[in-house]
């Protein structure tokens, strides 16, 4: 896989297509774990929120693929990203978008406090990064790519222990920014 990402990266387009099913059921997996965390009723499916990252994967030869670890990081940030851009969007649409202004019976809204809440942590995590980016790295790993101790030390080069501590320092980091 990692000679296919590299050849990927120098232009080779063949190179993309045989790549493709090889990481196809681990970024359906990444969304499937993704989507468990979003509400029951959430409209975006796995499979959309696959194609979505692809498509976006697509776009991206200026990243320097170092290994398979490396792309899966770079995928569950994008996921990340395709959920906050989905999340932003229905708030735009809630918020009435381009539409018509027209007046209803306040007892009739719908709160979601599950894209409310993704926005926050989006929020707190791009905060945490200026702070200290390993620690948001280790959250976009763990939390949105449910990768284990073990694989996110991989990805980042980092002993498991260092990312025991970074995990539990950023969890409690990121519940004191969302708790104000």
């Amino acid at each position: 896989m990692t000679s296919l990402l590299l050849a990927w990266r120098g232009g080779d387009e063949t190179a993309l297509a045989k790549l493709t099913p090889l990481v196809h059921e681990e970024l359906r997996r990444l969304a499937r774990h993704y989507m468990r965390r979003e509400r029951p009723d959430h409209t975006l499916q796995p499979t959309a929120l696959v194609n979505e990252a692809y498509l976006r994967l697509v776009d991206a030869h200026q990243v320097h693929w170092q290994d398979r670890h490396h792309f899966y990081g770079v995928t569950a940030r994008l996921m990340r990203q395709v959920l906050v851009d989905f999340a932003r969007s229905r708030g735009y649409q809630k918020r009435g978008g381009d539409a018509h202004r027209v007046e209803l019976d306040p007892s009739s809204a719908l709160v979601e406090p599950r894209s409310e809440g993704l926005l926050a942590l989006d929020d707190a995590i791009s905060a945490l990064t200026e702070v200290d980016a390993r620690k948001a790295q280790v959250v976009e790993l763990r939390f949105f790519g449910g990768l284990s101790v073990d694989e996110t030390a991989d990805i980042l080069h980092v002993s498991p222990d260092t990312v025991k501590r970074d995990w539990r320092l950023a969890r409690a980091w990121l519940r004191r920014a969302l708790a104000t």
